[in-house]
């Protein structure tokens, strides 16, 4: 069984390498996701249907640079923002997809919730365009590292960990408080700069939550429900289940990224989907132990996070921001002392 359900061929569009053969630990460029459909009023066609990069060029806004990587759900471009002069990131759909009218709807939604989102630690829409029929989204581009990136060198430091736990719940509670469940927080989706600003990438799969305000178009669901979509390491035991989500789900996934943090293992994570599923449900999680080690103050709050139960996490973001905040590293962020005048025996 494939590691994410419902999302398989898109594990690179969340990051992709900024050149050809550039590693993807050094640099990454990142695009929201956007609508197209077939266009056959101007451009040049093949088959009929405009490739990737003609769906931008022809709206004359942007000018394609070059291609930055593909996958199932989309191929991401550098572009040059012909108004305001900067290069930014666009992703439309294969033409493959064009026509899947459930795709479409989904990748629209995605750029307005996103660009809905103006925080921080929440990656930045700057554009969503719709030019005689085809759709079209911009984002920022990131320079930096994905946090998977950063875990193949192994755990982070405990000071690390909690400033980067603080920017993630930051954003959670910004998600949250619009009414909408990630669904897929992992370290794919978690972005650090060149800065060190870490910030949530991709909502995709995203949903709103029952009690988001009606009247508007926003309150459509980005999934149907019932569906289990996400990554299987990452799901919450309630999302195994195909259960009702609310915004705990999140929390949880959220336990299991910081335990990865602290101990540089996944919390859930076997040979099969269906082992890992199982697991999600009824073990512990698995870097606990070395995650108390390198901090057992952080180590407590994942814990409370990994609970089988949604009524035995944390009620929302917000609680376990204060929990973050409480956090001290004094004996690693403490400098070795001056060494004194050498005394001598006398």
């Amino acid at each position: 069984m494939s590691e994410e359900l419902g999302r398989t061929g898109d594990r690179a569009s969340p990051a992709l390498a900024a050149t050809p053969g550039e590693a993807c630990e050094t640099r990454t460029r990142v695009a929201p996701t956007l609508t197209t459909v077939p266009e056959t009023s101007h451009g040049s066609l093949r088959g009929g249907v405009l490739t990737a990069a003609e769906v931008v060029d022809s709206a004359g806004l942007y000018q394609v640079i070059e291609l930055l990587g593909s996958g199932g759900m989309g191929e991401v471009y550098r572009a040059r923002d012909r108004r305001l002069g900067r290069d930014v990131a666009v992703k439309v759909l294969p033409c493959s997809r064009r026509m899947d009218a459930r795709a479409l709807l989904r990748l629209e939604q995605e750029a307005r919730t996103v660009a809905a989102l103006s925080h921080p630690n929440i990656v930045a829409v700057h554009d969503l365009q719709i030019e005689g029929g085809t759709a079209y989204a911009v984002m920022e581009l990131l320079e930096g590292q994905s946090l998977r990136a950063r875990l193949r060198r192994g755990a982070l430091p405990a000071v690390e960990c909690v400033e980067h736990a603080r920017a993630i719940a930051s954003g959670l509670r910004a998600v949250h408080e619009k009414g909408i469940i990630h669904r897929d927080l992992k370290p794919e989706n978690l972005f650090i700069t060149a800065a060190g600003t870490v910030k949530i990438l991709d909502f995709g799969i995203a949903k709103r939550t029952a009690c988001e305000p009606s009247g508007s178009d926003s309150n459509t669901l980005l999934t149907v429900p019932g569906e289990r979509l996400g990554t299987i390491s990452y799901m919450s035991p309630e999302q195994v289940r195909a259960a009702p989500l609310d915004t705990r789900s999140d929390l949880f996934s959220f336990g299991a990224v910081l335990v990865e943090m602290l101990s540089g293992r996944r919390s859930f994570h076997h040979r099969s989907g269906a082992d890992t599923m199982a697991a999600i449900l009824r073990d512990p999680p698995a870097g606990l132990h070395a995650a108390r080690r390198a901090s057992p103050a952080l180590a407590r709050i994942a814990r409370r996070c990994l609970q089988k139960e949604p009524g035995d996490r944390y009620a929302d973001a917000g609680e376990m921001i204060a929990d973050l905040c409480a956090v001290r590293t004094r004996r690693l962020d403490r400098k070795p002392r001056a060494a004194g005048p050498s005394k001598t025996a006398p």
